[in-house]
């Protein structure tokens, strides 16, 4: 086989570990974050949807359509548990509780169409807090 055949067949290999399954369930637990529409919790119903003063946001825009974080689903402590499986899988190497996120490297796991999910995810669910535009896990309670 020479370089050149060597190289395209590169192109085609799909990297194995992005099949294991913690990668797969993140991937699905990413895509069921957000439900369908803005969000209906009493809060938001009561102001009209102006989410002014809230910590976190709970109505985000996704390719023009509106979505809603799923809360009971999707709370700091869930999102880590998941994130720890999936990192675990496919790095082979435990992630740090605290400090730095490497959010690329998350992204290298994650299904492209997805991406545009993580960020706004890991902030509304207080996983992490961006700090001098770097991403800081914070603490989680149930992790």
């Amino acid at each position: 086989m020479n370089t050149d055949e060597k190289m395209t067949g590169d192109l085609f290999e799909v990297d194995k570990r992005l099949s294991l399954k913690p990668v797969v369930d993140f991937n699905t637990y990413l895509r069921s974050a957000f439900g369908d529409g803005p969000c209906t919790c009493v809060r938001c119903t009561a102001s009209g949807g102006d989410e002014t003063g809230y910590a976190f946001q709970h109505t985000f825009n996704f390719d023009g359509k509106p979505t809603h974080r799923r809360f009971a689903s999707t709370a700091g402590s869930d999102v880590l548990l998941m994130l720890k499986k999936a990192w675990l899988s496919y790095t082979k190497a435990e992630l740090t509780g605290a400090g730095n996120l490497a959010i690329d490297g998350v992204k290298d796991f994650v299904e492209p169409q997805l991406h545009k999910r993580l960020l706004p995810l890991f902030l509304a669910s207080g996983l992490v807090k961006e700090v001098d535009g770097e991403l800081r896990l914070l603490p989680q309670s149930a992790a």
